[in-house]
């Protein structure tokens, strides 16, 4: 029996996940400025205007494209602290393992977010946005496991933590060094201590 062809439907959505991909691979390695629409299309093998019919425009091409990483990077971290530590505290400091296992991947290039905003165009636009949201759950993971873990001002703690989270990503792509995770971890680790009395 002949295999039934994929209906208008399905063919569009599956040319939008081609596109994302697309868009996510070259965005990441290559930079969301440095990459035009039409080399999208053409890595995605698409038309110009299947482009244009699922997206709109560049613009919400790239905020498809951040959003597809913050859901990403929210799932693994959701999925590997649970997995991997029982109390709040461990998963304060357990954030940075986390974080540190794309640091050895060949293709980590950093946070997708600081490289789309270094050459973002003025500011209001779709980066930006979503930006904003994505700092804003780097802040309230913190946030909120230091206040599940009894911390006394946990504001601050997650303030230091959050800069450290993002020091160790560059370091970790600047260096080329995957051990600033371990590096970032005993940091995070004595600054947890100074703020959680031990039970």
């Amino acid at each position: 029996m002949a295999e039934k062809a994929p209906s208008p439907q399905e063919r569009k959505v599956a040319a939008r996940a081609r596109l994302l991909a697309a868009a996510d691979e070259l965005f990441y390695r290559e930079g969301v400025q440095a990459v035009g629409i039409d080399r999208v299309i053409q890595h995605a093998g698409v038309a110009k205007a299947t482009l244009y019919s699922a997206f709109g425009s560049k613009e919400e091409l790239v905020r498809a494209y951040l959003r597809l990483r913050h859901d990403a990077t929210m799932e693994r971290m959701s999925q590997e602290l649970a997995a991997r530590y029982s109390t709040a505290r461990e998963r304060l400091v357990g954030v940075f393992e986390v974080q540190g296992l794309s640091f050895s991947d060949p293709g980590f290039r950093g946070c997708a977010f600081i490289s789309a905003n270094a050459d973002a165009p003025p500011p209001g636009g779709a980066i930006e946005q979503e930006s904003n949201d994505y700092r804003e759950w780097v802040y309230s993971l913190f946030f909120d496991l230091a206040t599940e873990a009894g911390a006394k001002d946990p504001k601050g703690l997650a303030k230091q933590l959050v800069l450290l989270y993002d020091g160790a990503g560059i370091g970790a792509w600047m260096d080329h060094d995957p051990s600033a995770e371990s590096a970032a971890r005993s940091v995070a680790a004595a600054l947890v201590d100074l703020a959680i009395p031990a039970d």
